[in-house]
């Protein structure tokens, strides 16, 4: 009996050997593959969006082919491997059926273009830089760099708000001053102030400065201006700085129980 076995085991193992052989082989080709993919997609005019996303797809598809070369070297059947792979794949689709509707909602991501990366988006009430997109998830970096993993099946019905897809965007900002003040003043201050920026521009239409509401005790004062995308964000801030150190030279008062209404600037 020991005779016996110790025959088969010596029968066996040139193909065991040999799988071995294959599977280290196979294994390191496919690093080879996916690193020659990653630098021709880098070298390619193929939008970076979808890089990550084809490696994810790619990887896995070729480790699984490595699988079926070794099993089949070991005289496994390939009847029985289309079989238990098959058998696999439905359990696993059944167990797994959110993982699948997040690659289908990866594929739409690819073919619609929502958004690229380096775009700022908000997605289902997260917002944040598009990083990447992988076969399961989207993954976004907050202003303050934290990672956030949408699910792409969620990505793919949420309402996308893309900050940075066109070239410019329109700044308005609100003013509050008080009824006693001057808001003639006021206005030329804001609008000799936009008059000098250089980040403001004259198209698609120029700066406009406008007294927008009268509440109680409050008069409320619109600037609107149109910028470069990547100026959005600065440009919301140095306003705020500049208006109040002219405001406070040129005596303009602020109601104190009344504080500046602000668009909240989306980072870019």
């Amino acid at each position: 009996m020991g005779e016996r076995l110790f025959n088969e085991l010596k029968d066996f193992a040139p193909d065991l050997l040999s799988a071995a052989i294959i599977l280290a082989i196979g294994i390191l080709i496919t690093k080879i593959i996916i690193n020659i993919m990653t630098k021709a997609l880098k070298r390619s005019r193929m939008d970076p969006t979808a890089h990550t996303f084809l490696i994810s797809l790619v990887k896995p598809l070729l480790y699984i082919l490595v699988g079926i070369i070794t099993l089949s070297k070991l005289n496994v059947p390939m009847t029985s491997i289309i079989a238990t792979l098959s058998a696999a794949g439905l359990a696993i689709g059944l167990a797994l059926q959110d993982s699948l509707s997040n690659v289908a909602g990866g594929f739409i991501i690819m073919f619609n273009h929502p958004f690229k990366c380096g775009d700022f988006v908000e997605i289902s009430g997260q917002s944040g830089t598009v990083n990447a997109i992988t076969i399961l998830y989207t993954r976004l970096l907050t202003s303050d760099n934290k990672a956030v993993l949408i699910p792409n099946g969620t990505v793919a019905a949420a309402t996308i708000v893309n900050y940075t897809q066109e070239d410019c965007r329109r700044l308005d900002m609100y003013f509050s001053i008080s009824y006693n003040a001057d808001y003639k003043k006021a206005v030329e201050i804001i609008q000799q102030l936009l008059k000098d920026e250089p980040t403001a521009l004259s198209e698609p239409e120029p700066p406009q400065v406008v007294m927008c509401e009268q509440t109680a005790g409050v008069i409320k004062i619109l600037a609107r201006v149109w910028v470069k995308s990547q100026d959005y964000s600065p440009l919301n801030y140095k306003l705020l700085m500049l208006v109040k150190d002219r405001f406070d030279t040129e005596g303009i008062s602020v109601p104190v129980t009344s504080l500046p209404a602000v668009t909240p600037a989306k980072p870019s």
